[in-house]
């Protein structure tokens, strides 16, 4: 018989026992089925390179540490991620406002309306083009045909007169 039949037969005559020993130390019998693979490829990759007078001696080491590692790092992670359940995924903040958020813009987008409407045109478009459709002052001015200085001082009256307007409703 040569030795890795010997040594194949000493894992196999031992394992059930190799295989409780990791899962009292692991309490998860998957971990410890995990633990007997990595020793049994541990082991035999020593085997491989030399001589043992207790080779029963060194696998059962080997299970026992691996099996120490194991249960280690499974409390660290336990540790680290006990929190990180289902339960935390109710707590993550929505995107969409609250209910009170909602009413409170809407009731602001009212006011601001409102003094939208009571501007002259010109400052009006200013504001709308600026403030809700993006443009520049450049192409504002070029729509009113007025100066750049000109568009910048209208949509600055405007948005004072929403501040305004958004303060006196307080």
């Amino acid at each position: 018989m040569s030795q890795q039949s010997e040594t194949l037969q000493l894992f196999l005559s031992h394992r059930p026992e190799l295989l409780r020993q990791a899962n009292r130390i692991t309490r998860d019998r998957a971990q410890a089925e995990d633990v007997l693979q990595e020793a049994w490829l541990r082991f035999r990759a020593v085997l491989a390179e030399r001589q043992m007078d207790e080779p029963l001696g060194y696998l059962s080491r080997i299970v026992r540490n691996l099996a120490l590692d194991s249960a280690r790092r499974s409390g660290l992670e336990n540790r680290l991620f006990q929190n990180e359940g289902d339960a935390d995924l109710l707590q993550v903040p929505s995107e969409a406002p609250s209910q009170e958020a909602a009413v409170i813009s809407e009731s602001e987008l009212r006011v601001v309306e409102h003094a939208l409407a009571l501007m002259p045109e010109r400052m009006r478009v200013a504001v709308r083009m600026h403030r809700i459709e993006g443009f520049k002052l450049k192409d504002i001015a070029e729509h009113l045909a007025i100066s750049v200085t000109s568009a910048h001082g209208l949509v600055a009256e405007g948005v004072a007169r929403c501040r305004t307007a958004l303060r006196d409703r307080l």
